[in-house]
């Protein structure tokens, strides 16, 4: 058990898990196929991040390793074919990942969101369409400063 996630819910901590998972399903997703280049390259970074890690959130990229793919491709089941109510549906579930963050102690919870921060902005730059609205990160007030 990472120590810093015991204060949290069995759900709360799946959801943090699960945030690599959703920014990779927002970016693999148009309104009409699934980008196979961003799927490839989430899934290997996946596991490229657990060890570039900062050593604090090592634990963390380790659990989210394992279960990295076959969430993925649930995930991926659930919001295809991409439209607006799934983009909606994904949106809030990530806003609920802001949430959680910002019950972590500040030191823990601002490591993970720039970690986030920067998986977003790789997975964001693998994109072969256009993100008008990228969703994620969105600044946790008190934590980006």
């Amino acid at each position: 058990m990472i120590k810093q996630f015991e204060k949290l819910t069995m759900e709360e901590r799946a959801l943090l898990f699960k945030a690599p998972v959703l920014v990779s399903v927002l970016a693999s997703c148009s309104y009409n196929a699934v980008n196979k280049i961003q799927k490839a390259d989430a899934i290997k970074l996946a596991h490229l991040k657990t060890f570039t890690a900062i050593p604090l959130l090592i634990p963390y990229y380790t659990v989210v390793e394992k279960y990295f793919k076959e969430q993925f491709e649930t995930l991926l089941k659930q919001y295809f074919p991409f439209d607006e109510a799934k983009r909606m549906a994904l949106k809030k579930e990530i806003d609920r990942v802001h949430l959680v963050i910002g019950k972590l102690d500040k030191e823990y919870a601002k490591a993970l969101g720039k970690s986030l921060e920067k998986y977003a902005n790789h997975v964001k730059r693998s994109t072969h369409t256009v993100f008008v609205d990228f969703i994620f990160p969105v600044p946790i007030p008190g934590l980006s400063n």
